[in-house]
Parts: structure tokens; sequence; C-alpha cells
């Protein structure tokens, strides 16, 4: 898919390792503080599960609970320098299923047992099953629409040195992405009007609950594909890598090889 595209159509991507942001040292630091983060949102997965009345409560909270117990343990062990050196890629691998865990998966299971929670016991399960349906199929959308976005963007050079994209990241880089909350808006607005219309439950407090979880959902579904591809760049550039000798972790520097087309 990008096999006609070389490392300087890349080079945008490359600023966060650049500035060090995600050297394997501070992705290492992030993931060890996301462990603090993906056990609270555990425990009040356990904690709402209690009061939920789904049928499917018991799976949600396990699938939770056990894909949480293998990111940390692996985090555990890639807190260590020799494997946060010398596997720099399953390392950035494991970060994205950490901020998907964290911000994605969790979110919407929280959704789920919360509606669970406030639920009637005459309620109709067929509505919140649409419901899920409407959530999930947004977010397939989306993520569908972003890869397409992001395609045509690497295609058209946005992602080069200099180009347009880079001085606007250059420029609003650290900021909240308006386009991600407008993309995810959308959704978030389709399927809370669908739960007033449908099911009478909920008052205005848990109503903004779940379009603030679903709106970060939706956003970092609309984050994931540029994920996937910095995570392309780290297997197919060694410039998207640092030398794992030393005691200071180095960027390779940039270089255009044949070894390295033959990777991708």
């Amino acid at each position: 898919m990008f096999s006609k595209l070389t490392e300087k159509d890349f080079l945008v991507l490359r600023g966060p390792f650049e500035s060090g942001r995600q050297s394997p040292v501070s992705l290492g630091s992030a993931m060890i503080l996301a462990i603090f983060g993906q056990a609270l949102l555990v425990f009040l997965s356990f904690f709402i599960g209690n009061y939920s009345v789904l049928p499917f409560t018991d799976t949600l909270v396990a699938i939770h609970f056990w894909i949480t117990v293998v990111i940390v343990a692996l985090t555990i062990v890639y807190s260590f320098p020799y494997f946060y050196k010398n596997h720099q890629k399953s390392q950035y691998l494991l970060s994205v299923f950490t901020a998907q865990n964290l911000f994605t998966l969790s979110p919407y299971i929280l959704i789920l047992l919360t509606m669970g929670a406030k639920l009637p016991e005459d309620y109709i399960l067929e509505h919140i099953v649409i419901f899920i349906y409407i959530t999930a199929g947004v977010g397939v959308i989306l993520f569908i629409a972003t890869c397409i976005r992001f395609y045509i963007l690497l295609m058209k050079g946005a992602y080069r040195k200099g180009s347009s994209r880079d001085r606007l990241r250059g420029k609003f880089e650290g900021k909240i992405n308006m386009a991600s909350i407008g993309a995810g808006s959308i959704g978030v607005v389709a399927s809370v009007q669908y739960l007033m219309r449908n099911v009478d439950f909920m008052d205005y407090e848990v109503l903004f609950i779940i379009a603030i979880f679903l709106l970060i959902f939706y956003t970092m579904i609309f984050i994931l594909p540029e994920q996937l591809v910095i995570l392309y760049c780290k297997y197919r550039f060694k410039s998207f890598n640092f030398r794992p000798s030393g005691k200071y972790l180095t960027l390779i520097p940039l270089q255009e090889t044949d070894k390295d087309e033959k990777n991708a």
C-alpha cells in the first residue's frame, strides 16, 4: 500500500521521536503511569458492573479485566532498559494497545455498564443492542474514512518536511485536535439522540457522562490510523528508531537505504 512512498514522505510523523516525547524512555514512563489509570477503570467496571442488569455484564467485565492484566504485565516487562532499548518496535505496539485500552475500550465498556446500571426492570434489550450497532458502526466508518483521508494526504506529500501540514503540526502540536472532536461529535449526537428517543431511563447527568465517554472513544479511533502508520514506519525505516547502545538513546539519523526498502 505504501511501497511507492519513501522515507521523506513520512518525515512529519518522525517529529515525536525527534523531540523525545516518544522515545523508548518516555514511552516507558508514560505506560507505567497508565497502569494506574487502567487499574482505576477496571475498578470502576467492577463497581458499576455490580448494579448492571445487562445479561452480558460479566463478560464485559471479564474481557476488560484480562486485557488490562496482559497489557499491565507486558508494560512492567518493558519498563526494564534491556527490553525497551532492544525491542523498540514491539514497545511502540504495546503503547498503542495501552492507549486504545485506556481511552477506547475502557470508556466504551463503562458506557454500557453505566447504561445497564440505570435500566428499569422492564427495559428492552433490543434497544441496547441497536445502540451498540450504531456506536460501533459509526466507529468503523470513522476509522475507514480516517484511513482513506490519511492515505490521500500521504500520497499528496502532506507529511513531508516543510509541507503545510508540517507547519500546522508544529504550530498546534500538543493541543486538542479540533478535527477529531468534530468527527466524533457526529457519532455522539446520533447515539445520544437514539437513547433519548428509545430508552426512557436516564437523567441528563448520565447522558452527559455517556456523551463525554463517546467523544473520547471516537477521538481515539480518529487517532488510531496515525498510530498504525507510525508503527509501520518504525518497522520500515531505521530512522524512526533509536540506537540501543549507550547510556542515552539517540535517534538514528535519516537514511534512505536499500535495506530499509526491502523491509517494507
